[in-house]
């Protein structure tokens, strides 16, 4: 079974390099002319799509035709806690060593009242095992850390360092679920400009 995860378009926070984690931001006008433009492979919108709760991610889903759609509550974004809004260079220029010894816990890294991205891994993989009793292809949009705990789960990749595969905003990670064993495979990346 393939999976398909595609990030969602482009906000205003996402131009200004703030992490937006769970606030429910828009696509600004740029944004939705940028997932307009995207064309995605002919035989995707056919397949069921499940969405982050989240009105970035729904509007996504939508410009792109995708019309069997549903909200998934396990795909919304990594919850940043009090860093939603900062930087993350503003986050490094304030905090320093506490920033980086944070970020050096790699999957354990954990910004005050959010979650952790090994937190984001087992709730995608909670998904992902679901997906196994009823077998097929299917849309996914979602997040930036949604799909990075994804890359980690077909992966391995301790989230320190670089991703083991270099994932476009304007691309679709693709990625095989083994129904028999729940376990994700890296499939690869699709473009869709």
């Amino acid at each position: 079974m393939r999976l398909i995860l595609i990030r969602h378009g482009p906000t205003a926070w996402n131009r200004s390099g703030r992490l937006q984690g769970r606030r429910d931001l828009p696509l600004d006008e740029d944004g939705c002319r940028t997932v307009a433009g995207w064309q995605p492979d002919p035989a995707w919108p056919g397949l069921e799509c499940r969405t982050s709760p989240l009105r970035r991610a729904m509007q996504t889903a939508e410009l792109l035709g995708f019309n069997h759609r549903e909200s998934e509550p396990l795909l919304i974004e990594m919850a940043w806690g009090r860093f939603e809004g900062c930087t993350i260079a503003g986050l490094r220029a304030e905090l320093g060593d506490e920033m980086a010894a944070n970020e050096a816990r790699g999957l354990d890294f954990r910004p005050p009242g959010g979650e952790s991205p090994r937190e984001v891994v087992e709730r995608f993989m909670i998904l992902a095992r679901s997906l196994c009793d009823a077998p097929a292809d299917r849309v996914l949009v979602t997040h930036k850390g949604v799909r990075r705990a994804a890359i980690v789960a077909a992966t391995g990749w301790n989230m320190l360092g670089k991703p083991p595969v270099r994932v476009l905003d304007d691309e679709a990670l693709l990625l095989d679920l083994d129904e028999a064993t729940g376990r994700l495979s890296l499939a690869g990346t699709a473009p869709m400009t």
